[in-house]
């Protein structure tokens, strides 16, 4: 087992530092399967993938970058085996689920459904870009290596991204 830089066990030292990026990762996993309880699965996933994979990561390197990617690569396993397993049910679909009480809340809440609904409309290649860098601050390059796409890729979907959302609300 390889050591990290305080003597610890590779996984030890990851798994430290996976805490801290959970919110960040449900957000994105949020983003590509829309469905709380799956994206809930995906992180799950990915991060039991890391730790257990802790010896392939290199140090020095962007963790976060390096856990996007495996977690982009648990979802795309996921919908090629969706493809065989047939309909599932989401759970966001359940009406006995209660949201907060308040006017500012329930208006942040329409606002940011508002926002979602303009996201999801976008092509999934835009949808990805735009959380990998804009929300999770990802250099174009690091968003590129998750992807698997060529840098340029990554800045012509995000202009594209950024102004179809510029368009639609405005028009809302």
């Amino acid at each position: 087992m390889t050591k990290g830089s305080r003597g610890e066990t590779m996984p030890a030292a990851i798994g430290q530092e996976l805490v801290g990026l959970l919110p960040r990762l449900r957000r994105f996993a949020l983003v590509l399967c829309r469905s709380p309880s799956l994206a809930d699965d995906l992180v799950q996933s990915a991060c039991e993938r890391a730790l257990a994979g802790a010896d392939s990561w290199t140090p020095g390197t962007r963790l976060d970058a390096w856990v996007f990617r495996i977690l982009r690569n648990q979802w795309i396993d996921h919908l090629r085996r969706s493809r065989t397993e047939g309909m599932s049910e989401d759970i966001t679909e359940r009406p006995d689920i209660v949201g907060d009480a308040g006017e500012g809340p329930i208006l942040s809440k329409l606002l940011l459904a508002e926002v979602q609904q303009f996201i999801d409309t976008m092509p999934a290649e835009q949808r990805e870009v735009l959380l990998l860098v804009c929300v999770e601050d990802l250099a174009y390059r690091e968003a590129a290596e998750v992807l698997g796409v060529p840098i340029g890729t990554v800045m012509s979907r995000l202009a594209r991204a950024r102004k179809r959302l510029a368009e639609m609300t405005a028009a809302a």
